[in-house]
């Protein structure tokens, strides 16, 4: 898939506030700092799509990015920030529950995993709850250039064990780096098979 354009279309809280045009949707989460706004302004080849920020939490609304003008690329919030208080916890999970179970033009939901380090309880805790819901996913393990090839195999190896124990068989899975490229074309691609089906 080439990306010929992409544009910033709105933010929101409930999917009722969503852009109104409803098209297919492709939706990025992961824990707070594990890479997300830079993955996607490497998939929509922009440096300055989504804002980046070293500061975690950062993301409180839902962000809709029209590509192609064909599909959405849709930023939630990030996940599992620590230093958040307890009620901003709550809310920011109703923000994003109401999209992820609310939104019938959600495609698939794509979870960042950071590739040096075993995937953590909340990520497996978050991943069942699709599950049980049916919502359709992928994870992309992140950062893959911190460390070298067989360090992040093995690491990925060893996450698709621990998956193992909770699911028959292993969503589809991608490896990337922002800073390297990696990974763009195989999830663009993965993309463009579901929206090319009839």
């Amino acid at each position: 898939m080439r990306i010929s354009g992409a544009k910033f279309v709105g933010s929101s809280t409930r999917v009722s506030q969503k852009p109104s045009r409803r098209l297919p949707e492709f939706a990025f989460i992961g824990r707070s700092n594990v890479g997300k706004s830079s993955l996607i302004n490497m998939l929509a080849g922009s440096s300055k799509l989504a804002k980046t920020s070293s500061t975690p939490g950062k993301t409180r609304l839902i962000n809709h990015f029209l590509i192609n003008d064909s599909w959405y690329l849709v930023d939630l919030p990030g996940y599992g920030y620590a230093r958040m208080s307890q009620k901003d916890r709550e809310e920011l999970r109703a923000v994003i529950s109401d999209y992820i179970l609310g939104s019938p033009e959600l495609m698939t939901l794509f979870v960042l995993v950071d590739s040096r380090f075993d995937i953590p309880k909340i990520d497996l805790d978050f991943i069942a709850e699709l599950g049980e819901h049916g919502i359709p996913f992928a994870i992309i393990f992140t950062k893959c250039d911190k460390q070298g090839r067989e360090a992040t195999l093995r690491q990925v190896e060893k996450d698709s064990d621990i998956l193992l124990t909770q699911w028959e068989t292993l969503p589809p899975m991608f490896i990337s780096s922002s800073a390297k490229g990696a990974g763009r074309d195989e999830i663009l691609s993965y993309i463009d098979s579901i929206l090319s089906k009839p």
